[in-house]
């Protein structure tokens, strides 16, 4: 066992991330009555380059004036390599209330990206006296991105959740594929006669939730491209979820309540884990390290196993 303590992640909930693009305003009200736990407005790839600054005073009016509820709110900014990110940083840290949970840094490549932006987010905050520390969402989205991810999630204190983006992460690896997350027709392995599709993002989505989880970080699985397909997003949130991801994007309102669906633990394991803490207890008070449940056995990794899902089934109830 290492000498280092695995960091608890920020308590909140995250079992959809709903995301929207700022040059849409019409649409802030359904997404602020929406079930997501978390809002992203999107002043990136959904904004084109003639869109960008008025979409920027859409968000900044939409995070003052509209109620958001419970929700976490973050705003994607543009990404590091265009000529918009450090006003979008500036203006929105300015000019928006304190209902700014979190800005979402896209495509970030290292951790000096990072720094970077989490640089110009400390000056401003003390320029503007804000009284609440913004957080940061990081998305993978390359090559560099994946290969760097361990640096990139302990890059900065500010992070608390971080996604991978399967569209620029394909273009950036030069994989033949168009298509956004999912299994992939020419990704399959054959055997008696048959095909059989495995899901060519597992080992990045592994390595992402390695290096959060190392860190203190919420991973989360990105966007699932064909909105139509409800069957194949709810088996990607399924495989990711089971990977130890804690929730997943909707780009369409019609995933957010699969996604909770997913990421929402069942009654009967709820109280599964709950059972599971009563019977290490009464063998903890036996002097014993592990007892029998249901035919199984369980111990100390199993306590912590149930301690995850009572503390989000506390956290669901008390939202």
């Amino acid at each position: 066992m290492s000498f280092q303590i695995q960091p608890t992640p920020v308590a909140r909930l995250n079992r959809c991330q709903l995301f929207g693009p700022g040059s849409r305003p019409q649409i802030f009200e359904k997404m602020a009555n929406s079930t997501a736990d978390v809002i992203n407005l999107d002043l990136e790839d959904s904004v084109s380059p003639g869109d960008k600054e008025k979409a920027r005073l859409n968000v900044i009016q939409a995070i003052n004036d509209i109620d958001w509820k419970n929700k976490t709110v973050s705003v994607r900014i543009n990404s590091l390599d265009t000529p918009y990110w450090y006003r979008d940083t500036i203006d929105l840290l300015e000019n928006c209330s304190e209902r700014l949970d979190n800005l979402t840094i896209p495509k970030v490549g290292c951790a000096a990206d990072v720094y970077a932006v989490d640089s110009l987010v400390s000056a401003v905050e003390k320029a503007a006296a804000r009284s609440k520390k913004v957080g940061f969402e990081i998305i993978i989205e390359s090559a560099a991105g994946i290969t760097n991810v361990n640096d990139i999630a302990r890059s900065s204190s500010r992070i608390e959740s971080m996604a991978l983006g399967a569209a620029d992460f394909a273009a950036s690896m030069g994989m033949a594929t168009t298509g956004i997350g999912g299994t992939q027709e020419g990704y399959y392995m054959y055997h008696g006669g048959q095909k059989y599709w495995s899901n060519p993002w597992h080992w990045a989505q592994a390595s992402l939730v390695a290096a959060c989880r190392t860190n203190g970080v919420l991973p989360v699985d990105g966007p699932y491209g064909d909105f139509s397909d409800r069957d194949g997003f709810f088996a990607e949130a399924k495989r990711a979820a089971t990977l130890g991801m804690v929730g997943k994007w909707a780009i369409h309102p019609n995933q957010v309540e699969l996604a909770n669906e997913v990421f929402t633990p069942t009654p009967s394991a709820i109280n599964e884990a709950k059972e599971i803490l009563n019977a290490m207890n009464e063998a903890a008070e036996n002097g014993d390290g592990a007892t029998v449940y249901k035919g199984r056995m369980i111990d100390i990794a199993s306590i912590k196993q149930a301690e995850i899902l009572v503390k989000l089934a506390n956290l669901i109830e008390s939202n």
